[in-house]
């Protein structure tokens, strides 16, 4: 016999319609499943936005930094957002969804190059806006195997009817 107490719990969703989504402020969602963030990204996003600072692309350079290795940008790991997303929050019925922007990003912790990052988070606000709704995310990106998060953002993003 199994004790379920023992078994990992299943990740929590906030998958809701448009008609439905002024009831979900205090919903807590996540995690997402782990993905890895392999220097062949780093490498790829320093080209793209020219940040090719040597903590991120220079393995003997980063070696010599304070993190003993080469990291992902914040950015980078902040960009990584929309599949994390998709697993665990959801509106439906909607004609369109966009990002509206941030009200507020840290980075209070390095992610290596390979390591595995997942998000979990908490519908903070929800407000009625003309045609939707604006819902504003707590979201934690965390670091497998790290004591401290990589990211902390409230992501606000807008649901059209």
């Amino acid at each position: 016999m199994s004790d379920s107490s023992l078994m990992p719990a299943e990740p929590a969703h906030v998958f809701t319609t448009i008609d439905e989504v002024g009831e979900i402020v205090g919903r807590e969602f996540g995690p997402s499943t782990w993905r890895a963030i392999p220097q062949e990204d780093i490498d790829l996003y320093a080209q793209l936005s020219g940040d090719d600072n040597p903590i991120h692309v220079d393995a003997e350079a980063a070696a010599k930094s304070r993190f003993g290795e080469r990291i992902a940008h914040g950015m980078l790991t902040l960009s990584m957002v929309v599949p994390h997303l998709r697993e665990i929050y959801k509106v439906s019925r909607t004609t369109t969804g966009i990002v509206y922007g941030f009200n507020k990003i840290r980075f209070p912790n390095a992610v290596p190059s390979g390591a595995n990052i997942r998000v979990r988070g908490t519908v903070a606000h929800v407000d009625e806006i003309p045609g939707g709704w604006q819902v504003t995310l707590a979201l934690i990106f965390e670091v497998e195997g790290a004591a401290k998060p990589a990211v902390a953002a409230e992501l606000v993003l807008r649901h059209y009817r």
